[in-house]
């Protein structure tokens, strides 16, 4: 944590100095002092103080200034610290507005000048008052600040973002918290464009994209060569094993993911059936453990970084990142996974980020304490999600079109028997979304009896099945009907392989329909969609990569 402020104005530059070397000898210790030569410039000083979130214990301000008194000064810095306290150095003829400024601005005391000796005029004062400051003050946050709405579908796309990359934040509210608005007020008045990513340093970024933040927050998004032994695409589980293992075999790596290492495990709450780990971790916990491991081999790895093309240039393969750049390469392997597939129904676009969620949002979870929100899906991560809500909510109804038997792991299908605040609604579906700026209602359809009704709820999470992140590849590979890889033996009709395959040996077990791209995970065609079946299959790539390379 910095250290708190002293904040002293004066006009008088002699005056000014003798103050500063008067407070230092006593309080630098524990405090910086920091001095402005008038009124307007000390105001943008405690704005950009502000901004950065540093705390002011106190101001010592002289009243006679030119173009704003030391009054007017204190009147105007106690909207910005209302809590810090106010101290005026008058002349013998500025007493009676020394006096009225103790109702006007709620000054805490005023010195006359000369304040010599300060161990009998200055600090013991001075010391009464910053003592006082101490014990009601409230500790500043020092990290990164993300002001908006619950309801900013921007704010929350940031607030995922940055707890996905477990780099600490704080969220300020600007319907419930005054001082948060007029935080964003002093940066963008005019047209209130949400969220506002205030940094330490005293920047700010309106309205930013996920690459933005990230550059500010120090995690990598551009590579450092143009050219790798191996590029991975998409940081989920298979992804980062591969990165792992290929670069801990002294193949030259880089991983590009879209968002954040972890992929849509990353969401999980909690994986309670990954070899190694009986009491279970989350999708965040083995993201970071994975990411730490894949960077003390050596790989290179990118956050929010988005592929948007893939072709050949023989003998390289080329990756076209979202900015333009392109990067090549001697093998590739594909692990962009899936994503929730989207609610098609009306209403459900426009709220998406305030009330519609897909995922378990775990930044939004503590937002619905002692609220009913419903989970809709039968699998796995609907599971995971709905235990994990039940810790804040009242109540979480899980919609499901079958039943669990069928989709979800027993584990999990105890653990919700066991939650009295968790129900289950077996062959139910939403039909319809309904609210203006934010969720207020879903309406739900009875798949057996046609019978719908309306239910009131701020919030609904998604898990209704998964769609492939394939659209970067284009034609370049062979793709099921689903838009999933093909790859291996599926390359084969009749023991023959696919007319694109053009060399005297079969495709590897994991390569595509392009000789020396891989794919691995949840993007595969017809896999076991599990997170140790993703680890084992980036892992597994890599033996293949090795005996591709060896052949060109």
């Amino acid at each position: 944590m910095t250290k708190p402020i002293i904040f002293t104005v004066d006009d008088d530059e002699q005056v000014r100095n003798a103050v500063e070397r008067d407070l230092k000898q006593h309080y630098r210790k524990d405090y910086r002092i920091i001095k402005a030569s008038s009124g307007a410039e000390g105001l943008e000083t405690v704005d950009r103080l502000k901004q950065r979130n540093d705390a002011i214990a106190l101001f010592l301000v002289d009243q006679r200034m030119p173009e704003m008194s030391g009054t007017e000064f204190l009147a105007a810095a106690r909207k910005v610290y209302p809590d810090a306290r106010k101290v005026l150095l008058t002349a013998y003829a500025d007493t009676e507005a020394a006096i009225s400024a103790i109702n006007a601005v709620g000054l805490d005391h005023y010195l006359m000048k000369p304040w010599t000796p300060p161990d009998e005029n200055l600090y013991p004062i001075l010391d009464d008052l910053i003592s006082d400051w101490e014990a009601t003050a409230t500790v500043p946050y020092d990290g990164i600040r993300v002001a908006g709405t619950l309801w900013s579908a921007g704010s929350h796309q940031i607030k995922d973002f940055l707890a996905r990359s477990q780099i600490p934040y704080q969220f300020l509210d600007i319907e419930r918290d005054a001082e948060a608005r007029a935080l964003v007020e002093q940066v963008d008045e005019a047209t209130y464009r949400l969220p506002v990513v205030f940094f330490p340093d005293g920047s700010t970024l309106i309205e930013p994209s996920l690459t933005e933040v990230a550059e500010k927050a120090g995690l990598r998004t551009q590579a450092t060569q143009p050219f790798y032994d191996l590029i991975v695409i998409g940081g989920g589980p298979a992804g980062l094993a591969a990165a792992v293992y290929g670069a801990s075999e002294g193949v030259h790596t880089l991983l590009i993911e879209k968002e954040t290492p972890g992929g849509q495990a990353g969401t999980s709450a909690s994986i309670e059936n990954y070899l190694g780990f009986p009491k279970g971790l989350s999708g965040a916990d083995l993201a970071r453990r994975a990411t730490a491991q894949a960077s003390r081999f050596g790989a290179e790895i990118l956050s929010a970084q988005e592929v948007v093309g893939v072709g050949l240039r023989d003998p390289y393969r080329v990756v076209t990142l979202a900015d333009g750049s392109e990067l090549a390469c001697r093998a590739l392997v594909i692990a962009t996974g899936v994503s929730v597939r989207q609610l098609d129904v009306p209403g459900a676009d426009a709220l998406t980020g305030a009330g519609v969620y897909y995922g378990a949002a775990r930044t939004e979870a503590a937002s619905y304490e002692g609220k009913h929100v419903f989970v809709v899906g039968g699998a796995n991560s609907a599971g995971q999600g709905a235990v994990f809500l039940s810790q804040y909510a009242d109540q979480v109804s899980m919609l499901v079109r079958g039943s669990l038997a069928k989709s979800m792991s027993r584990y999990l299908i105890e653990q919700i028997e066991r939650r009295d605040n968790i129900d289950v609604q077996l062959g139910s579906e939403v039909v319809e979304v309904h609210g203006s700026e934010r969720l207020e209602a879903i309406t739900i359809r009875d798949r057996e009896t046609g019978e719908t009704r309306r239910e009131a709820t701020p919030a609904i999470f998604l898990f209704i099945g998964a769609s492939p992140h394939t659209k970067m590849l284009g034609d370049l590979v062979a793709l099921s009907p689903a838009g999933f890889v093909l790859t291996g033996p599926d390359l084969s009709v009749n023991g023959k392989p696919l007319a694109e395959w053009n060399l005297k040996r079969d495709p590897y077990l994991m390569e595509t329909s392009v000789p020396g791209v891989f794919a691995a995970g949840d993007v595969r065609h017809g896999v076991i969609r599990r997170v140790a079946s993703a680890v084992g299959q980036g892992s597994a790539a890599i033996n293949f990569v090795h005996e591709y390379l060896k052949t060109v």
